[in-house]
């Protein structure tokens, strides 16, 4: 198989390489979910967020959106109205990072079953997950 250049910056330790932010924002479980879900429908209120991902509760995705405002990828947007209201939308880091995980999302659908096959056989040679 032929290694495939990586177009990143230059860095004196591959620990420092920036890619890894990216990564980082996206390890949680639901933050991807979260991004994917707003990137579709456009903003939306949390409630509307909750029946459209299915499966999270109000904290899980609470946190989410807190975890994703304060990486910059989505923005609460407050309106001064009685009842008050909220809804959030993503910022343009938010959109950008859409193609990125498209390309993730095609990743997984090649390679999910060799994964887990994967997984399988480790478990199977040493008696346990890592």
């Amino acid at each position: 198989m032929e290694k495939q250049p990586l177009d990143l910056p230059e860095v004196a330790y591959t620990s420092d390489c920036r890619a890894r932010v990216a990564f980082e924002v996206l390890a949680n479980r639901w933050d991807p979910v979260v991004l994917f879900t707003l990137g579709e429908t456009g903003p939306m209120r949390p409630r509307a967020l909750i029946t459209r991902i299915g499966g999270i509760s109000p904290k899980v995705l609470n946190d989410a959106l807190r975890r994703l405002e304060y990486n910059g990828l989505v923005e609460r947007r407050p309106y001064a109205e009685a009842p008050p209201r909220v809804d959030y939308a993503l910022t343009d880091a938010g959109q950008a990072l859409l193609g990125p995980m498209g390309a993730m999302g095609a990743w997984a659908a090649r390679y999910t079953d060799d994964v887990l096959a994967a997984q399988d056989r480790f478990e199977t040679r040493t008696g346990s997950a890592p």
